[in-house]
């Protein structure tokens, strides 16, 4: 197990090393002039001068790129170039909005897909169509659609959850339960749509294997068949599309905060990449790219907890 976990925490790491490389070798390739943004369209040739040195934008790119990655390395992700504000600091005041709600979102799929996917492989007939055809709805409306009717309806209109903004958990734990739930239902909709029916595939598959006709012969209740043999056995595709959905929810968050007005990292992001705030953007995504390794990584413990091949392959 422990080479297992090693394994994947290496191929984590290194994916987070090629994404932060890909996104600041484009960031720096755009083209665009950010020292004369940064020192106004007034400024005089010295003044940008000074600036582009001041950024270390007449360095080599394999240089600063070196630079930035020995410091990243080190916990140091630099200031943004337009506010002179901890890039650290930023991130950390919206980190906490985004994962509310991008974990929010995740828990809501994780059991309601179960929930929807059993339903629909015990009960079949009538209710197996219902749970196919929701699923199919659920996952061809756009996240950012959901969100409006969810912001206009039961946000404004019926007023039975907060419409916007965000109060944190440490400030009042029923207030930041009720600014993210709204959210984290746009989020998940989709993602339910899609694990819901895996769910339901892989425990029909496991349902007609053989060893479950022989505990059913031996008299084994049909509770303790499901709970104990039959959804452990299909729990790993299950798992493995939802660890996918969960990137999904990552850049879904993005739209969903701007609808309910959540001043989360989606809304860091779009300032960032319309900026060219290159230090700003290289945390975003390498802070993004952390927490989805992170998520995939547990996700292969519970994989490898459940299925013991997984880490022998």
């Amino acid at each position: 197990m422990v080479s297992f976990l090693a394994r994947r925490l290496l191929s984590g790491l290194v994916l987070v090393f090629v994404i932060s490389t890909m996104t600041f070798v484009l960031v720096r390739m755009t083209g665009a002039d950010i020292a004369r943004t940064i020192a106004g369209q007034t400024a005089t040739t010295r003044q940008v001068a000074q600036k582009t040195t001041e950024l270390g934008l007449d360095k080599p790119l394999l240089i600063q790129y070196g630079e930035w990655l020995g410091a990243a390395v080190r916990g140091e992700l630099g200031s943004s170039w337009f506010t002179g504000d901890s890039v650290t600091a930023s991130l950390g005041d919206r980190l906490p909005v985004t994962l509310s709600i991008v974990l929010g979102g995740l828990l809501l799929s994780a059991v309601l897909s179960v929930l929807f996917g059993v339903a629909a492989a015990l009960r079949g007939g009538l209710l197996d169509r219902a749970v196919q055809l929701t699923a199919v709805v659920g996952f061809a409306v756009p996240s950012f659609l959901v969100a409006l009717v969810l912001a206009l309806f039961a946000g404004v209109k019926w007023g039975l959850l907060p419409a916007t903004g965000y109060t944190s958990f440490a400030e009042s734990p029923s207030g930041w339960l009720a600014s993210v739930i709204l959210p984290s239902v746009s989020l998940a909709v989709g993602a339910v749509a899609a694990t819901a029916q895996q769910v339901r595939g892989a425990l029909l598959d496991v349902l007609r294997m053989d060893y479950v006709r022989t505990l059913r012969s031996r008299g084994l209740s049909r509770r303790s068949l499901l709970l104990k043999h039959a959804l452990r056995n299909a729990a790993p595709s299950a798992l493995t599309v939802l660890s996918l959905q969960f990137i999904g929810l990552v850049g879904g968050a993005v739209v969903v905060e701007k609808v309910f007005g959540l001043a989360g990292i989606g809304s860091v992001a779009n300032t960032a990449a319309s900026e060219g705030d290159s230090p700003l953007l290289m945390g975003v995504v390498v802070v993004m790219v952390g927490i989805v390794v992170a998520v995939n990584l547990l996700m292969d413990i519970a994989l490898g907890w459940l299925n013991p091949k997984v880490r022998v392959g």
